[in-house]
């Protein structure tokens, strides 16, 4: 075997340590942790979900054969104690850990492992578009079925014994194992999703499985989706790691960054997730934690090149040098946030120092506009309402710093607002019915193609462009079988993607977490792989 990762015993108690970073000190056991999320989940089948808040409560259901390092976004076991990957890079060999029982009392072993492999490969032609399969295609490329079936990365999964499943691979890809943290790859229960799942439904966001029997082996069990007001949890107690201190979770949409850290002060939750950039300050005042994340995103104002003049370079060009990034974060984004260059953090394996900026020069801009006949041009500027997100903690004022730099260069913006949940992200991803958009990512993993790869592996309703050169580089450099040599290529696509500019990178910038002055346990990852059980509120 060329690589193998052996660390069982240690996923426990990296798992459940709550590290130096989160509130610390000895907190009782039981009651209630209540969290404020900035929107609703949009389902509670995490297979289905792209969204952060869909993933938050997954998380505390759910789990993965991988998890990350506590404080990281790099791999860890959870589910598997150790894997194994040959030579060739098509097959891995994962070492289950074995007692562990899904919260329906079915056993989770290697036929279940291949059940929830098979389940996402074999999704029906209705459920593999981009607003709802959107990580299995993104990663894997391609189903049993549909138009992309002969990209299709997976192979077949075999349970060699109970305790062990050998997963192949078409071709190589070399964040696999990494890509395994992500949410929609959690192991959820065959029997209950048999029982209570249709993946061919008319809408499968809104199933019995997806809206009331979510079934995995996390530390919390589901008990009751109030929609629009809470997601309610209990400790399972059964749980193969460390038991939940407390005895209940609920996790509450509370949109307005203001009024969550607000609800933060006066106790009536006792942490809250993407606090404004103004509320830090008063909060500490007060005798409140406050918390950052290390920044692992990026936002971006993305283009539709399908919409005119949108298919020109030289507008899209044009937009980039009318846009001061420097005054977009000092009036929208969180203290800590860094200018961005190109798609990723400067963290991730493959940044190039090199690439072609677009500094703030609005005369270029009015320059180029010119040249391309779109002076004056009318432009659609989507933007989401009711949400915050970790790139993006307050839209509404990131879009209207863009849209008078913008304007103040001769274009003509046509603003468009959509709600988030549901009908924003399946706008900008699941049609052409838009032109620019503010939108952005959170990192899952410390993989380069979890950023250039997510968004521009391959043709997507999001940038409406079919760029087979540069398709043809990021499918190379998947499977080029380590990181080191990959950054050569991966240098040389973050320089392409900047030429071919299918949108302006903005900023990374570093979400905060502010928790009363009796939370403890509570350890911020970059990636937003936040599992309560060690969480305390005595």
């Amino acid at each position: 075997m060329a690589a193998s990762i052996a660390l069982a015993g240690c996923a426990e108690s990296d798992r459940d340590e709550s590290g130096g970073n989160g509130p610390s000190g000895e907190g009782s056991g039981g009651g209630t942790f209540v969290f404020a999320g900035a929107a609703d989940p949009t389902l509670l089948d995490p297979a289905f979900a792209s969204d952060g808040e869909t993933f938050r409560v997954a998380r505390q259901i759910f789990e993965g054969l991988v998890g990350t390092m506590p404080g990281t976004a790099d791999p860890a076991p959870l589910l598997a104690t150790e894997w194994e990957t040959s030579e060739d890079g098509l097959s891995h060999t994962f070492q289950l850990r074995e007692g562990v029982t899904f919260h329906d009392g079915s056993a989770f072993d290697a036929e279940a492992v291949c059940f929830n492999f098979d389940r996402w490969y074999n999704f029906p032609e209705s459920a593999q578009s981009g607003d709802l399969a959107y990580y299995y295609g993104a990663l894997f490329r391609g189903f049993a079925t549909g138009p992309d079936s002969d990209a299709a990365l997976y192979a077949g999964c075999e349970a060699s014994s109970e305790s062990e499943a050998v997963i192949t691979l078409n071709e190589p890809f070399a964040g696999f194992i990494s890509a395994l943290s992500l949410p929609a790859f959690s192991m959820q229960s065959p029997a209950a999703l048999e029982e209570f799942q249709e993946d061919g439904a008319a809408n499968v966001l809104t199933t019995e499985y997806s809206t009331a029997h979510p079934t995995g082996t996390g530390p919390f069990v589901f008990d009751e989706w109030d929609r629009g007001n809470s997601v309610s949890l209990s400790r399972y107690d059964d749980y193969w790691g460390d038991v939940a201190l407390v005895d209940e979770v609920r996790i509450v949409p509370i949109s307005d960054p203001k009024a969550r850290a607000t609800a933060v002060e006066n106790g009536e939750v006792d942490g809250a997730d993407l606090i404004g950039p103004a509320d830090i300050a008063p909060l500490e005042d007060a005798g409140m934690q406050v918390l950052p994340r290390d920044p692992f995103t990026v936002l971006y104002v993305g283009f539709n090149q399908k919409q005119k003049p949108l298919d020109d370079l030289r507008v899209r060009q044009a937009i980039a040098y009318a846009i001061d990034k420097e005054a977009v974060a000092s009036a929208s984004l969180p203290e800590g946030t860094e200018l961005a260059t190109q798609f990723m953090p400067q963290t991730v394996a493959g940044w190039n120092d090199s690439v072609t900026e677009y500094d703030y020069d609005p005369d270029r801009a009015r320059e180029l506009l010119a040249e391309a006949g779109a002076e004056g041009a009318t432009i659609e500027f989507n933007y989401p309402t009711d949400v915050s997100r970790p790139y993006m903690p307050s839209p509404a004022d990131t879009f209207n710093v863009v849209r008078s730099q913008l304007e103040a260069v001769g274009l003509k913006i046509k603003p468009t607002a959509d709600v988030w949940n549901p009908d924003y992200l399946e706008k900008i991803q699941g049609s052409a019915n838009h032109g620019i958009h503010l939108l952005g990512w959170t990192g899952d993993y410390n993989d380069t193609d979890n950023f250039v790869g997510v968004f521009f592996g391959t043709a997507t309703d999001e940038w409406g462009f079919d760029n087979s050169d540069l398709f043809a580089k990021l499918r190379e450099a998947r499977q080029i079988p380590t990181v080191e040599e990959q950054i050569p290529l991966y240098e040389e696509i973050n320089a392409d993607v900047m030429e071919f500019l299918p949108g302006v990178p903005l900023a990374h910038p570093a979400p905060s977490l502010a928790f009363g002055p009796n939370v403890t346990g509570y350890e911020p990852s970059p990636v937003n792989d936040e599992v309560w059980n060690a969480v305390s509120v005595g």
